[in-house]
């Protein structure tokens, strides 16, 4: 579970303050005994992507194309967790899942170079297929053999 700090780290160049995160509870389908029915443990968190100050305009932009099933119409990125059976765990779970989903959506992708294929597997496939050829060679009737 998370301490509360002031602000969520996402990475050594980015923290969101928990200001900008809205916090709300409902009531969870999940466990919970005798207090399933009268306690909210379910969390949702929401995070204005598009009005972040935390979040330059690349990092907005990357967000959204990164996330765009889990951010609604109007650039709110939403988080629930009712796995545990309270609420303080999954307020934990929660931010802990927001951090990650940042993360990975921020994160940069390597480029990707271009390789060769290799000669000898080249020479394989291209007497892979003569083999196969001559077999089916084989296998043809000849009008004048009849």
């Amino acid at each position: 579970m998370t301490a509360l700090t002031p602000s969520l780290r996402i990475d050594d160049s980015l923290e969101i303050p928990r200001s900008e995160i809205q916090i709300a509870t409902s009531r969870s389908s999940g466990p919970g005994g005798q207090n399933v029915n009268k306690v909210e443990t379910r969390v949702t968190l929401r995070l204005d992507v598009e009005g972040s100050p935390s979040l330059s305009a690349e990092q907005k932009e990357r967000v959204r194309e990164r996330l765009a099933t889990r951010i609604d119409k109007r650039g709110v990125l939403r988080v629930t967790a009712q796995r545990e059976r309270t609420q303080a765990a999954n307020r934990g779970l929660a931010e802990e899942r927001l951090v990650e989903l940042l993360r990975d959506a921020l994160a940069e992708e390597a480029e990707r170079r271009p390789t060769r294929t290799p000669k000898a597997v080249h020479r394989r496939r291209i007497e892979s297929k003569r083999r196969r050829g001559a077999l089916k060679r084989l296998r043809r009737t000849r009008p004048d053999d009849s």
